[in-house]
C-alpha cells in the first residue's frame, strides 16, 4: 500500500495525472522486504505544469473506486482473504497517500535562527527517497515560511549508482546505503568513493558470491543482501551481540531463502519464454 501511495505522491508532484489509477494497471516489484510500485498502463494520462486540488482530489476518487471494484471482484472469486475488508484496503490506501503528500509538500513556519529545523525537514523528505532540489524561503512575522521544492523520488537509489555502480530500488538502496555507510565508519574511512568501492569488493560481492547457482533464481542480488542485512539485525537482537556477517548468510541461506520459490515460478512462465 505504501509503495501504491508514493507512486501517486511522485505522479502528481510531477503534473501527472493518470486517470486509472488501479491495482491491474501497476507492477509491484519486491524493494528490500517490501515492494516498489510501477505504472503501466499510461492510456488514460494526461501531463500539466502543475496539478490543481480538483485534478488530484479526482484522480484518487478514481483509484478510491477502481480498487474497491477490483477487490469486490477478488471477493467474489473467493481470492480475497475473509478477513479483508475492501472498503478499509481503499481508505488505508488513500490516508497513506494523503500522508506522504502533506510531508512533501507542506509550507513550514521556522524562527530566523532555526536553521535546524530546515535541514531536518530535508533529511525527512531524504528519508522517504525524495530529492530536494532547493528551499523556497518567504518571510514572515518573527521567521521564515519554507517550502522545500521536492522533485522526483529516488535520492537513495541514485546515490548507490553513483558511488557503486549498483542499480537498486529504493529500499534496497536505502538499506545497502546503510550499510555502506556502517562500514565506512568502522573502517575510518573519509573518502566516501574509496570506502564504496572497498565495501563493494569486500562486502557486497563476497556475500553475492556465497549464494549457491541452485539458489540464485529466487531473489535478485540486491534483495538477497538487504534480506541478508535484516536477518543478521534480527539474529544479532536474539543473541544480544553482533553476529557477524559470516554466520548470518548461512543461516539466511539455510533457513530462509532455500524455502523461497524461484522468481519465474511466482510469474508463472518461463524467463527463457519472455
Amino acid at each position: 500500500l505504501d509503495a501504491l501511495a508514493a507512486l501517486i505522491v511522485r505522479m502528481h508532484l510531477t503534473g501527472f495525472s493518470w486517470g486509472d489509477c488501479s491495482l491491474s494497471n501497476t507492477l509491484f516489484r519486491r524493494d528490500a522486504g517490501a515492494f516498489a510500485a510501477y505504472l503501466v498502463d499510461a492510456e488514460t494520462g494526461n501531463l500539466y505544469p502543475k496539478l490543481s486540488e480538483g485534478q488530484r482530489s479526482e484522480d484518487i476518487e478514481i483509484l478510491r473506486l477502481n480498487i474497491f471494484g477490483e477487490c469486490l471482484d477478488l471477493e467474489a472469486a473467493e481470492l480475497l482473504h475473509e478477513a479483508i475488508d475492501p472498503e478499509a484496503v481503499v481508505d488505508d490506501i488513500v490516508a497513506r497517500y494523503e500522508r506522504l503528500w502533506h510531508e512533501v509538500t507542506y509550507e513550514q513556519e521556522v524562527p530566523r535562527d532555526a536553521r535546524h529545523d530546515i535541514e531536518g525537514r530535508i533529511r525527512r523528505l531524504n528519508e522517504l527517497g525524495f530529492d530536494v532540489a532547493e528551499v523556497d524561503l518567504s518571510t514572515v512575522d518573527g521567521g521564515y515560511r519554507v517550502r522545500p521544492k521536492v522533485v522526483d523520488a529516488g535520492y537513495h537509489t541514485r546515490r548507490l549508482l553513483r558511488l557503486t555502480g549498483l542499480d537498486a530500488e529504493e529500499n534496497q538502496a536505502r538499506q545497502l546505503l546503510n550499510d555502506l555507510d556502517a562500514y565506512r565508519a568502522e573502517s575510518d574511512l573519509v573518502d566516501e568513493q574509496q570506502a564504496a568501492h572497498r565495501w563493494l569488493t569486500e562486502v557486497f560481492e563476497p556475500v553475492v558470491r556465497a549464494v549457491p547457482a541452485n539458489l540464485r533464481r529466487k531473489l535478485e542480488p540486491q534483495e538477497i543482501f538487504s534480506q541478508i542485512i535484516q536477518h543478521k539485525w534480527l539474529l544479532s537482537e536474539r543473541a544480544g551481540r553482533d553476529v557477524g556477517m559470516a554466520p548470518a548468510v548461512q543461516s539466511y541461506l539455510t533457513d530462509v531463502l532455500a524455502h523461497k520459490p524461484d522468481e519465474q515460478a511466482v510469474l508463472g512462465v518461463e524467463v527463457s519464454a519472455l
